[in-house]
């Protein structure tokens, strides 16, 4: 088991908690969360780019000119791919870039994350993250209070409306509820920040 101190906003040590080291201090599996941070990166990947091929290309119904007696190579169509303007050989289509992944693939990738920021000291558990304004002041006199520098994930419990109407304009700082955890938003990040009882819903959710 892993103990870590709970500190209130402003800073101050409050508890320890233990941490459930099958969750926040495994053996880390570089494959399992690379091939899961591909798959989110991939996902959001529209494929929507198209060209189109020699029948679907305008125009090119009638044939150029005769088969024979001019001189000049047959040709049946000025749409065909070797003609400016014709089709696109072999172009690309629309396609969905995103791929599966067992559930416990997944599983293993998100517990190497958090076990990540775990060993880098870059995780912190405060107690409640209620703020009683939606002014970015009020976030960035947290960030300020926590010493929190770079970028910074907030993991809530719940949906905390202040907390993320509050850090909206601030482009280092993400908040997403525990359910939504990822492992690319953990590690972009460069402080982990998670609730206490986010670490419930996490550890329930991991187990």
């Amino acid at each position: 088991m892993t103990k870590l101190s709970v500190k209130n906003i402003k800073g101050e040590t409050v508890k320890d908690i233990t941490l459930d080291s099958k969750i926040w201090n495994i053996e880390v599996n570089d494959d399992a969360l690379k091939k899961m941070i591909r798959l989110q990166l991939d996902s959001m990947r529209q494929g929507t780019r198209k060209t189109k091929n020699r029948s679907e290309v305008s125009g090119g119904g009638r044939k150029p000119w005769k088969q024979k007696g001019t001189g000049r190579a047959r040709q049946g169509s000025i749409r065909a791919t070797q003609w400016r303007g014709g089709g696109i050989p072999l172009g690309v289509n629309p396609r969905d870039y995103g791929f599966k992944i067992n559930r416990k693939e997944r599983s293993l990738a998100l517990k190497t994350a958090l076990t990540y920021k775990a060993k880098e000291k870059a995780l912190m558990v405060v107690d409640k993250l209620d703020l009683k304004t939606l002014k970015t002041k009020e976030a960035t006199n947290i960030l300020e209070t926590l010493k929190l520098s770079g970028k910074t994930l907030f993991v809530t419990s719940n949906e905390n409306e202040n907390l993320y109407m509050a850090t909206r304009n601030l482009g280092n700082v993400l908040v997403l509820m525990a359910q939504e955890v990822n492992c690319y938003d953990i590690l972009n990040a460069d402080n982990l920040v998670v609730e206490e009882e986010a670490i419930n819903v996490i550890e329930e959710a991991l187990k």
